[in-house]
């Protein structure tokens, strides 16, 4: 197949673990020059020595992508070291306590929008320009099955993924004619470090055992949101896949390969979506 990575350079957000991590490795492996992002500057440098140890071409930029300078910096230095942005992998997030709303604070909602949408949203607003200038670019989203439905995590966490895809889809619609397609993939249980996406039982028993036990010691019922949603992730969550099942199938939305498919949200989560 075909992936017309060669001489590329791709923008991968929280690339210093899990999925972003697998999806750098898997595109510098195709030939991509790689900037690799994320809050944790040890490990976004291990993906680089990974990937340089292997042949490979990357950079590093340590910061939060909720940062204007921080996003300034990840596009101008793609753009000086590499020579083009490609392509771009929104691919970074945090988890949330899988409250519902009632039990939200005004930090947890803010911290998680800011992360899971606000940043993606900046992150790709810097790079639409160079992409419209080269007249072509491929974007591609990490969502989430709290994107698709209201049973797969916490308010905050639930709020920021349907965010999420309508911003893919939008884009999708907005820059077709420029050249520019936006897609996203749908990742359910994933073996990662975020816990909202390995869905193993025994963590969410957990969760809901120690948010229980603290009610119980504060005179208050258990947590309402653990507490709805241990049942159904049980019951409807499937295989927990690989971060690197999750990264081929961003590396496959963003070759040429699927050069018409655009708009697409892609479920990666062995069938859940179709429950």
């Amino acid at each position: 197949m075909t992936t017309g990575f060669e001489g590329r350079s791709v923008i991968v957000t929280g690339a210093a673990s899990g999925i972003g991590r697998a999806a750098a490795l898997q595109f510098a492996e195709q030939g991509a020059k790689v900037l690799v992002a994320d809050l944790n500057q040890d490990g976004a440098e291990e993906t680089v020595k990974a990937i340089e140890t292997a042949g490979g071409t990357a950079r590093a930029v340590a910061g939060d992508l909720s940062d204007p300078q921080v996003v300034d910096e990840v596009v101008a230095t793609t753009v000086q070291v590499f020579g083009s942005l490609d392509i771009l992998v929104n691919n970074a997030g945090i988890t949330d306590s899988m409250a519902a709303l009632a039990d939200v604070d005004d930090a947890e909602w803010e911290r998680v929008i800011r992360i899971n949408l606000t940043a993606p949203f900046l992150l790709t607003r810097a790079a639409l320009p160079h992409m419209l200038e080269a007249g072509r670019g491929t974007i591609v989203f990490t969502a989430s099955e709290a994107g698709l439905r209201g049973s797969a995590s916490g308010t905050a966490y639930t709020a920021s993924k349907h965010g999420v895809v309508g911003l893919v889809k939008s884009l999708a619609v907005m820059y077709r004619k420029q050249g520019i397609r936006t897609n996203a993939i749908v990742p359910a249980g994933t073996q990662t470090n975020i816990l909202a996406n390995s869905l193993e039982p025994e963590k969410i028993t957990a969760l809901v055992n120690t948010a229980s036990g603290q009610a119980q010691a504060d005179g208050v019922a258990g947590p309402h949101g653990p507490t709805v949603l241990r049942d159904i992730l049980r019951t409807n969550a499937g295989r927990r896949t690989s971060a690197e099942e999750q990264a081929a199938a961003i590396v496959f939305l963003a070759s040429s390969a699927a050069g018409k498919i655009n708009g697409v949200i892609l479920p990666v989560d062995d069938g859940w979506s179709a429950v």
